[in-house]
């Protein structure tokens, strides 16, 4: 027990010397420690002060520096200021010579003026006096020319005047006479060369109109779906449009045939938009057709602005402007209204520069002279004489209106632009190829069948076609019996047989169709 006792003594004596030495041990390493950290610490602040010394040595080098560069700058500025002063003071002094020697010159000139000045004044003085003297001289003539005379002062003045009138009146009526004789040799020779230089001046194109349109197809097998079961699409396109389709073998085309080009036109985009729609059937055909004619119309509009603008024509007014655009659809005698109308208002323009008149003016009355040809309702007044109404009523002047209305000598010639006008229509209309009579009766002989068929009652539409030899007239359904179309068809024919001439013989065709339609909703 004892043993043990001592034993665990000896182990705690032993723990505790052991921990007494680990902590004298660990002191004397922080001692150490502290004592190498004051070394570095030391070390540290000595480069940091030494490196400070250094920067602080830089930057007032760098100051003195910067304080020369700007010392030098600041004395540049101030020695070019200098400069400055010195030369706004040497011309302030040139300027103040100058000033001196110019007051001197301007008492020089005072002085002079002066002098001239009192001699102009005597000068006046002396005559004045001598005025007075001639005044009195001329004054005591006049007394002794009366006294010789017998006559007055005014009376042998009157005695002049009438003797001076009697002899400018005779060399007026010399003159006169002789300028008149002079004009009668030259007028022939003076008005050909400007007629000549008037045609030469202005190029035109000679088109004669034709009366069928060929409309291309990329294939044969379209002329079939345009011509329809039993011939129904076609039968539909023929009468919604009043032209003929020839539809033959010649490939990949399709002939439209009709006199009106109106038609024509709207026949040839109809079938244009349904071919490449690829929706050929009757309803389509009305539908595209309709929306053609609407299409037609603001075309036509749009060509009148473009060709006002072309000719420099400005303030017309737009019935007139749509009038113009309808004159590219008529023809006459085979030449294009628009184009003659325009070549007119060309030739009238430079003629009347020519003749020193207004230009702008002449080209009015040139571009509208055939304007009463394409009328939206017939009229029986000539096309001269319903242009001129047509006019004044859409505010024309008077010397434009006479124009119209004189070109073929209806009415009275009233200003110079009447003769003008018609001798530029007959250049134009005289042109080799410009114009083809047959053509323009052809066409007149299509209408005139056309207005015996619309004479009749119930007839919708009626269209001339297959160059004349027939006649295809549609009837109203609720108005005409079958009975009624076919002796309808009859009294035509004898209408036409006793009417008209024509080659040939005239197929009359009514057509009378019953429609149901009905909308599901």
């Amino acid at each position: 027990m004892g043993d043990s006792l001592l034993s665990v003594i000896a182990i705690i004596v032993g723990i505790v010397i052991g921990f007494v030495i680990a902590k004298i041990i660990e002191k004397s390493n922080v001692s150490n420690l502290i004592k190498n950290a004051k070394k570095e610490a030391s070390s540290i602040l000595k480069d940091a002060a030494h490196e400070a010394e250094s920067i602080k040595k830089e930057k007032i080098l760098q100051a003195k520096e910067r304080f020369i560069e700007m010392k030098a700058e600041h004395e540049n500025v101030i020695l070019a200021k200098d400069k400055k002063i010195t030369e706004a003071e040497k011309r302030t002094k040139d300027k103040e010579s100058q000033v001196s020697n110019e007051l001197s010159k301007n008492k020089k000139l005072n002085q002079e003026l002066e002098e001239k000045i009192e001699k102009f004044n005597s000068k006046i003085e002396f005559i004045e006096k001598k005025q007075e003297e001639i005044d009195r001289i001329h004054k005591s003539q006049i007394e002794q020319l009366e006294n010789i005379s017998g006559l007055s002062a005014e009376d042998a003045k009157a005695e002049l005047i009438e003797t001076l009138k009697e002899e400018a009146k005779s060399d007026a009526m010399s003159f006169i006479q002789n300028t008149l004789e002079e004009a009668k040799l030259t007028a022939q020779q003076d008005a050909r060369k400007i007629i000549i230089n008037t045609i030469q001046r202005v190029g035109t194109e000679e088109a004669v109109e034709n009366c069928v349109s060929v409309f291309n197809i990329e294939s044969d097998d379209v002329k079939g779906r345009i011509i329809g079961r039993e011939g129904r699409n076609i039968r539909a396109f023929e009468s919604a449009t009043g032209v003929e389709v020839i539809i033959d073998d010649t490939p990949e085309a399709i002939i439209l045939s009709c006199f009106d080009p109106v038609r024509r036109e709207v026949a040839r985009l109809s079938l244009h938009k349904l071919v490449t729609d690829g929706r050929i059937h009757p309803a389509r055909i009305e539908e595209v057709v309709q929306k053609t004619r609407t299409q037609i119309d603001t075309e036509i509009i749009e060509i009148g602005k473009r060709t006002v603008i072309d000719l420099g024509i400005h303030g017309l007014h737009p019935e007139l402007i749509k009038v113009i655009g309808r004159m590219k659809y008529r023809s006459s005698y085979g030449q294009n209204l628009l184009q003659h109308s325009r070549e007119v208002a060309n030739l009238c323009g430079i003629m009347a520069a020519e003749l020193g008149l207004n230009a702008k003016l002449a080209k009015r009355a040139g571009l509208l002279h055939d304007i009463g040809k394409v009328p939206e309702t017939e009229s029986e007044l000539p096309h001269a004489l319903l242009g001129m109404e047509w006019a004044k009523k859409f505010g024309e002047k008077d010397d434009v209106c006479n124009a119209i209305g004189a070109h073929h000598d209806e009415i009275e010639m009233k200003s110079l632009l009447a003769p003008i006008v018609q001798v530029c229509d007959a250049i134009s209309g005289a042109r080799p190829g410009a114009r083809r009579q047959v053509l323009d009766s052809y066409i007149q002989r299509l209408k005139d069948l056309e207005d015996i068929a619309f004479g009749y009652k119930g007839v919708k539409n009626a269209y001339a076609i297959q160059a004349g030899r027939e006649l295809r007239v549609i009837v109203e359904s609720d108005k005409v019996s079958d009975e009624k179309a076919n002796n309808l068809s009859f009294e035509i024919s004898q209408k036409i047989q006793t009417d008209m001439t024509y080659p040939g013989q005239v197929k009359v065709t009514v057509i009378r169709e019953t429609r149901a339609v009905n909308v599901a909703k």
